[in-house]
Parts: structure tokens; C-alpha cells; sequence
């Protein structure tokens, strides 16, 4: 599917719908009077296949205690093989609500109180808070900022994780906010550190669907054939792909039956919920026939991103904007530009752009921005313009 048909079939407006990233701004940013681009979904309707298996399943009218369909095995096992050549089993996958909540949940058997757990920031904030909320120690290694990309420290990494003693390692691929997808060389060698190490590996792929670059994906589960599985779990789930997050389903793939024993020893402690019905239901008619739904929002991101890179490159040259490798997530630099003490007052109380500020993802983050690309072409050039207007009159 082409842009021109994605936009015309599935945008939708989603204001008073009690959408987080459009009514919500109000109490996140003082104002609704601003251009939406933060939260990380979309404007756009999940797929037709998913709205017609969700009426089917709504219109019989019973939703009772539920069993995972057979076919939503095979449809996200069929996905995951034919697009990334990952080998996945039924007694492997886990449910849970949310990758957030998922990763709460693995940290509890994972790690004690006053454990030290590694990330590598900027990074979604998250990963700091639920570390934090879980009583364990945040140990934060610096990505390496090269301008238009980031690389792993693995020198730094390592020193970190013996001085620390490193329990476990949370790796974000692709990499939020910085828009990364780790190589597979990458991705062997900090796998082997880990191994090396005793560090358990939580590898948070939610963001795997989503390469506007055309960069290949690679699974830490597929790394030397799988030789690091049982050192490590992953989480993925639909939302972010088919913007379904509203339907709180997310998987917990965990190859080490140890680990999956202590994993559901801890689920039933906290009594949690395994998944949502409904959420199986959309997901599994997406992974079976969503790839061309994906395909046109994609073209969207992609025209997006390289409307934002030359608009504001050609306006102020020195603003820098990492390659976008990976996900819906633009990383903007606007150090040149803008104080980071000003930043704030002049992208969102005076250009009106609501966005996640770099602050919040750790070290490495100020004087940036993350804008959401998966969004209309007119919702985007028309903050875009907005913020290049008050940056030229602010330098005026």
C-alpha cells in the first residue's frame, strides 16, 4: 500500500475520543493548543483485518474467561519467521499487558532489592522508573553520540557492569529515542560481554516492525543461532505496530525453561491478568494479513522524517537529526539552536509543539527533542513550519 492510500483509508481524528496524546495534553502541558507529536501512537485506524475480527468477536457477545487461539501462535510465529528468520515456540511465549508491565514483572525474579540493573541512555524512560519503582539500582551507560548516529561503549559497558555488579542488562532494539537498529556484530558482542559477565539480557523489541530505513532487524534471540538464549527474554508486542495499544496485549518470549518457571511462579504471586481477548483477536488478524497496512504507514514515517530533516536543516544547518533507522521516533538536536534551559518555553510555549523533551531519557538527552513521526503529513509540516518560524524570529 503507497502513502497516498494508507493516509485516505485509515487516517482518523482522534479528538474527543479520550485519546491520551490529543485530549490529554491539557493536563500533561498546560495547553491543548498545541501541535501532537509526543506519545508514541498514531492517528491512523489499525488495520481494516483487525476491525472486521474485532466486530465478528464483539457481535457474538460472550467474553468470558479466554484461552489463547491456537491461530494467534501461528500467525505471530509466521510474522516473526518469514519478515526476521526468528525460530519461536509455543511453550516459549508469555502474555502480558504491556511491555512496561512485562518488564516489571521480570525484574521481580530476576534481581532482588538494591540489585544493579544496566541501561543505556538516552532511552525510553521507563526502563529507569520501573528499576527505580522496583527498589533496584539504576547503573546508566552513555551511548556514544557520533551526530547522525549512536554507538554501544561496550569498553565502558563492561567496566560498569564489574564495578557494579550487573545483574541485568535491559537493551532497547530498536533504540528509543536514538532510532537505532543494533547490527548483528553489535548485538553479538555485547551479548558475549553479558555472557561473560553473568548478566541477564531483557531485550525490548517492541519497536522491530518498524523500519522506515529499510534497515535489516535483528533479533538478540537469533544472534550465532540462538547461542544466547538462554541468557536472556525478549519482549515485543502489536501495539506499537498496528497502534493497538489501547488492547493491552504484549508477549514474553523466554527460551530458558528456568526462567519460565520463575517467571510464572512470579505471575502467580501477583495474580496478574495474561492478556486481553480482544487484543489476541486484532493482533492475531494483523500478523496475518497486516503486512500491507504496515507497509503504507511506513511510507508515511519515511516521507514524514525526510519532510522534517531538510525543512529544518535547511533553515538552521547546525540542528541535528539522527538517521532514522529504526521506529516512529525522530531525535532532533536543537542545541545549536536553543539554551536547553530555553528549550521548553521556545518548542512548546511559543512554536505550540507538544513533544517528549530529551531530559527525560537520561544523559545524552538535553538540548533534545523526540517527535513523533506516525502522523499526518499535515499535523507534522505544519509544527515543523511553526517551529522553524519562532527559531528564525527568535534569532532575528
Amino acid at each position: 500500500m503507497n502513502k497516498e492510500e494508507f493516509l485516505e483509508k485509515y487516517t482518523v481524528d482522534r479528538k474527543g475520543t479520550a485519546s491520551v496524546k490529543w485530549d490529554g495534553m491539557q493536563e500533561k502541558f498546560g495547553s491543548s493548543d498545541l501541535y501532537p507529536l509526543w506519545v508514541a501512537d498514531t492517528e491512523f485506524k489499525i488495520p481494516q483485518s483487525s476491525v472486521t475480527a474485532l466486530q465478528k468477536r464483539v457481535a457474538h457477545g460472550a467474553f468470558g474467561y479466554s484461552l489463547t487461539p491456537d491461530g494467534y501462535y501461528d500467525a505471530y510465529f509466521t510474522w516473526q519467521k518469514k519478515r526476521y528468520g526468528i525460530e519461536l515456540h509455543k511453550e516459549w511465549l508469555r502474555f502480558g499487558t504491556g511491555v512496561v508491565q512485562s518488564l516489571s514483572t521480570l525484574l521481580q525474579f530476576l534481581t532482588i532489592p538494591g540489585d544493579a540493573v544496566m541501561i543505556m541512555e538516552p532511552v525510553y524512560h521507563p526502563f529507569r522508573h520501573v528499576i527505580e519503582d522496583n527498589d533496584r539500582k539504576v547503573v546508566a551507560n552513555k551511548l556514544v553520540d557520533f551526530g547522525e548516529e549512536y554507538k554501544m561503549d561496550l569498553e565502558k559497558i563492561e567496566e560498569q557492569m564489574v564495578a557494579n555488579d550487573v545483574k541485568v542488562l535491559m537493551l532497547c532494539n530498536p533504540h528509543n529515542p536514538v532510532a537505532r537498529v543494533w547490527t548483528e556484530e553489535e548485538l553479538a558482542n555485547l551479548l558475549e560481554l553479558c555472557r561473560k559477565e553473568q548478566v541477564i539480557v531483557i531485550s525490548d523489541e517492541i519497536h522491530h516492525d518498524l523500519l522506515p530505513s529499510g534497515k535489516k532487524f535483528v533479533s538478540a534471540l537469533s544472534i550465532k543461532d540462538g547461542f544466547y538464549r538462554d541468557n536472556m527474554t525478549m519482549v515485543d508486542s502489536p501495539s506499537k505496530t498496528f497502534n493497538m495499544a489501547g488492547l493491552l496485549i504484549s508477549h514474553v518470549v523466554i527460551p530458558n525453561p528456568q526462567l519460565r518457571d520463575r517467571y510464572d511462579q512470579q505471575q502467580e504471586i501477583l495474580h496478574a491478568p495474561a492478556s486481553n481477548i480482544l487484543g489476541m483477536v486484532a493482533g492475531q488478524a494483523a500478523y496475518s494479513d497486516g503486512a500491507d497496512w504496515l507497509a503504507g504507514l511506513l511510507a508515511v514515517v519515511k516521507d514524514n522524517y525526510d519532510y522534517l530533516k531538510s525543512h529544518l536543516q535547511a533553515a538552521f544547518p547546525k540542528i541535528k537529526i539522527t538517521d532514522q533507522e529504526g521506529t516512529y521516533l525522530a531525535w532532533v538536536d536543537l542545541s545549536a539552536v536553543v539554551a536547553p534551559e530555553e528549550l521548553k518555553h521556545v518548542v512548546q510555549d511559543q512554536a505550540k509543539l507538544a513533544v517528549d523533551f530529551g531530559s527525560m531519557f537520561g544523559q545524552g538527552g538535553a538540548g533534545h527533542i523526540r517527535i513523533n513521526l506516525a502522523t499526518t503529513p499535515e499535523n507534522l509540516q505544519a509544527a515543523v513550519s511553526s517551529l522553524v518560524k519562532t527559531l528564525q524570529e527568535k534569532q532575528a
